[in-house]
């Protein structure tokens, strides 16, 4: 997971002693991918609850990447269907005997390597996927908004320190 959770600070706590933990006084999030954020639609001191909506990035980009990964994905399956039709024909004239093994080799190769190109277009497709819908910054359990450093325009870069949008108390 690699929305940002840092400077937690616990207030106390015991673990494996039976004691209760308590939660942590602030959460710094950001999303995931990176993008400008387009809408904010918390303020400061607003309750939320888990799962709530704390700000979208702009999905333009993204969208067009999906899109792009869609393409990508019917021109592979395409691919695949006709070196699968290729393969067996080339088997049908090897066992005629009217073709040569290398020509049944380069076939099944042909169909292997589609099969190749059609899994990772549907990987990419997965991701294009995920990636449009963590352009929505989600609260992780309900609390508090404690304040809102990140308004429209900010240009998000999902790097290895990326600046938080929204830091969130949980609910006492």
């Amino acid at each position: 997971m690699k929305q940002r959770i840092v400077a937690i600070a616990l207030a106390g706590g015991c673990m494996g002693t039976g004691g209760p933990l308590w939660a942590a006084e602030r959460v710094e999030l950001t999303t995931r991918v990176s993008g400008v954020v387009a809408e904010v639609l918390v303020k400061q001191g607003q309750r939320v609850k888990k799962g709530a909506v704390l700000l979208r990035l702009d999905k333009t980009v993204l969208q067009a990447m999906l899109d792009e990964a869609a393409a990508e994905q019917v021109r592979a399956d395409a691919d695949e269907a006709d070196a699968r039709r290729d393969l067996g024909r080339a088997q049908e004239l090897f066992d005629r005997t009217v073709s040569s093994t290398s020509e049944l080799e380069a076939a099944t190769l042909r169909h292997a390597r589609a099969k190749a190109a059609l899994s990772g277009a549907n990987a990419r497709l997965v991701i294009a996927k995920k990636n449009l819908n963590d352009a929505e910054l989600k609260a992780p359990f309900g609390g508090v908004v404690r304040s809102v450093p990140g308004g429209p325009g900010t240009v998000v870069t999902a790097d290895c320190q990326p600046k938080p949008l929204v830091i969130l108390s949980p609910q006492p």
